[in-house]
């Protein structure tokens, strides 16, 4: 899979751009706020109908404008796909392949897998237990249409009980009836939802475990354990017992929605206790591990983003990721980076078609390497 061409209008800072890509390394230069990273969030809009950023539609519009378009052609399975995504303030988004619309963005997912690695990915390892149920949550949908039909549903029901435990509280009720419903609802979906999750995580493992021995010359232990109230045997009628706190706080105090992900080194958490340098190391196999995995069960090769990498990692680390390009694991790979000479110097060690595209107040300009 790969993308051929991509066009942004009224985009963030692009009033109107056209690109044309290579199959192999394209790598977006110039100085920050140039609008590199715009050019790559386009393309994960592209592919996944959202931002990587930005969770509102109308924060990615040029000032002054109204909508914004993306257009792109893809090549996958040796078909073509045409994909247009447009949005317009204060109405619906519209995202199309081939001309054909979608009724539901949802069923979109998948279709383009792709993996982005960022600056501000560093908070799946130190942030809270949201944004690790996020990346985990983000690759199963990316590989199975049905869980992610399962995390709308869920999210569905849980957003109706919360608001019905408000108005109950408010009133000093408790009416088990009304409830019922979304207790049986929430109690079935968390059980799915956490068996799916159990079961990806045990594919994962062996992806992740490879690439930080690889990374980090097996020097540490690591882990991944996932805690789930879930896992309890006890689940539904501890969920049935906790109606009272649940009136209490006028919110759902259990189901998969307060699941965790637990990243350990030498069983401890890396969050604490992990240098700088073995949390990278962490990530970039989170990372790499979540490319191969979708490679592996969709059949196809991911396209693959590198925000600013050069910046963030050391040597170690990006030879680790410019092996991998050496060695053809890769499909597609799109790079930012501030300082051309660096990445010129960088990208010069593999053998590979590279596009190197520079970015100055608003206009682009191409060269090729080969």
């Amino acid at each position: 899979m790969y993308l051929k061409n991509l066009e942004l209008i009224q985009f963030k800072n692009y009033e109107r751009q056209q690109l044309e890509f290579n199959s192999e390394v394209n790598c977006f230069l110039g100085e920050n706020g140039a609008g590199k990273t715009n050019l790559l969030d386009a393309i994960h809009y592209l592919c996944l109908t959202k931002s990587a950023f930005l969770p509102v539609d109308s924060q990615h519009i040029r000032h002054g404008q109204t909508f914004f378009t993306l257009k792109g052609t893809f090549e996958l399975a040796q078909k073509t796909l045409s994909l247009s995504c447009v949005f317009e303030s204060h109405k619906k988004k519209r995202f199309e392949v081939n001309g054909n619309p979608y009724h539901r963005l949802s069923e979109h997912i998948g279709l383009l897998p792709l993996v982005m690695i960022a600056p501000d990915d560093t908070l799946i390892i130190t942030g809270g237990s949201e944004e690790r149920r996020k990346f985990f949550d983000g690759m199963i949908s990316q590989t199975d249409s049905h869980y992610l039909q399962l995390l709308i549903r869920y999210q569905h029901y849980l957003k109706q009980r919360n608001a019905l435990l408000k108005r109950l509280s408010e009133e000093g009720k408790k009416d088990l009836l009304q409830l019922s419903p979304y207790d049986q609802k929430l109690i079935q979906l968390s059980v799915e939802i956490h068996n799916i999750r159990s079961r990806f995580l045990a594919d994962f493992m062996p992806y992740f475990l490879d690439h930080y021995a690889a990374i980090s010359g097996q020097k540490e232990n690591v882990s991944i354990d996932y805690k789930s109230q879930v896992s309890q045997p006890d689940f539904a009628k501890n969920f049935a017992a906790s109606l009272d706190n649940d009136l209490f706080r006028k919110r759902t105090g259990l189901g998969i929605h307060k699941d965790d992900f637990d990243f350990q080194l030498d069983g401890y958490p890396i969050k604490k206790f992990g240098s700088q340098g073995q949390k990278k190391s962490f990530l970039i196999s989170l990372k790499l591990a979540q490319f191969f995995i979708f490679k592996t069960l969709k059949g196809t090769t991911p396209l693959l983003l590198l925000d600013d990498i050069f910046d963030k990692l050391d040597d170690q680390r990006i030879f680790h990721l410019l092996s991998q390009v050496a060695k053809k694991e890769f499909g597609q790979l799109f790079i930012t980076d501030a300082r051309p000479e660096r990445s010129k110097e960088i990208l010069k060690t593999i053998k590979a078609r590279i596009s190197f595209f520079s970015i100055n107040k608003g206009t682009l300009s191409e060269e090729n390497v080969d």
